[in-house]
């Protein structure tokens, strides 16, 4: 499993627009200016997550971004799952993986369900609350 540029920003656009969500509908170019992520990029993310619902965009004088919901109920799982292709540790277990005639008999296959159960667990319970929280990549060992 590799998460792409795609989710990285996306985690960090989304801890972005937390961090500033007293201010209300947050222009494009700000959060791309603070963030470094060019603004055409930074636009194709942000239509991923209004089409999954995580923000609300509005056009025009005034408009920008905003998190339809706090902090707390946004976790990296709900935004990795809108960005990545899949984030499954082998190709066996992505959702549209052919079956495999070898399933009943390979011996690996227990040990990658587990990874990807436990890489799930683990996303699912980190928020995008817990990453504004400087101490937060220490209680969760990201580096």
């Amino acid at each position: 499993m590799i998460v792409s540029t795609r989710g990285r920003y996306a985690l960090r656009v989304m801890i972005d627009l937390a961090e500033h969500q007293t201010t209300g509908y947050i222009p494009l170019k700000e959060i791309a200016e603070r963030q470094e992520i060019s603004e055409k990029y930074l636009e194709s993310i942000l239509k991923l997550l209004v089409k999954g619902k995580l923000l609300t965009g509005l056009r025009g004088k005034g408009g920008g971004y905003r998190l339809n919901h706090a902090p707390e109920q946004y976790t990296v799982w709900s935004v990795l799952i809108l960005t990545e292709d899949s984030l499954s540790p082998v190709s066996c277990l992505t959702a549209d993986a052919p079956s495999c005639e070898r399933a009943a008999e390979c011996r690996t296959l227990p040990m990658w369900q587990k990874l990807d159960d436990m890489i799930r667990d683990y996303f699912k319970h980190i928020t995008i609350a817990d990453l504004m929280i400087p101490s937060a990549s220490k209680d969760h060992d990201i580096t």
